[in-house]
């Protein structure tokens, strides 16, 4: 059959290295995204602490960011990652630019999801008393909470994406393993097995993510 070609401890290899890649990567994405997020929004037009020229400004080195595309990205931040990691192969080398790549993607959903809350729950807390600054962390933040877990699905779900791209210059993981087994050696088996596993990964994903905000969302 042809899936006794197959070796199952390197597809368990490569699934575990990227499962760390999205992990890791994923954590400090929402460390520096969500700040950057909060960071738009109040200086966003009609906010707390609004700042067009800083707004504009924070906006623009996003765009240009997100503007890359990542295998682009990947290449041009070599010389960078190979400074900050040692290397720009394995799982030390990608996660860099999975950070750059996938922050401002995600400090823009962070942005979208806090827009969404209701305007009256702002002036209410305003009303109260509240600074601008309690505003946004005790009212704010938890009124958008199912719009962040969504938000954090679908960057992980971005990653997996990423992850497998990054293959492509040695990254490890599924995405390398396909490249390597399913592209320059025709072991076409390979490659699809390292396809549903991603499928499979990535509907796990989506299934919790969607699980966590219907159980977060205030009806």
């Amino acid at each position: 059959m042809w899936f006794d070609r197959i070796n199952w401890a390197d597809i368990g290899t490569a699934l575990g290295q990227t499962l760390t890649m999205v992990g890791i990567s994923l954590t400090l994405t929402v460390l520096i995204g969500l700040p950057l997020g909060i960071l738009l929004f109040v200086t966003g037009k009609g906010q707390p602490f609004a700042k067009p020229i800083g707004y504009g400004a924070l906006s623009f080195v996003l765009n240009i960011i997100r503007s890359v595309p990542f295998i682009i990205l990947l290449i041009v931040l070599m010389p960078v990652t190979v400074l900050i990691t040692g290397t720009s192969l394995g799982i030390r080398g990608v996660i860099f630019p999975l950070v750059i790549g996938t922050s401002p993607f995600f400090a823009r959903l962070v942005e979208t999801a806090l827009r969404e809350v209701d305007r009256g729950v702002i002036e209410a807390s305003l009303a109260m008393g509240a600074s601008p600054a309690q505003t946004i962390f005790r009212a704010v933040l938890p009124e958008a909470l199912p719009g962040l877990i969504a938000a954090v699905t679908v960057t992980a779900i971005v990653l997996v994406d990423y992850t497998a791209m990054s293959g492509a210059i040695g990254g490890g993981g599924l995405g390398d393993l396909a490249i390597r087994y399913g592209y320059h050696r025709f072991q076409t088996e390979i490659m699809l097995v390292c396809v549903i596993v991603l499928i499979l990964l990535v509907q796990l994903i989506q299934a919790s993510g969607n699980s966590l905000v219907t159980r977060f969302t205030r009806r």
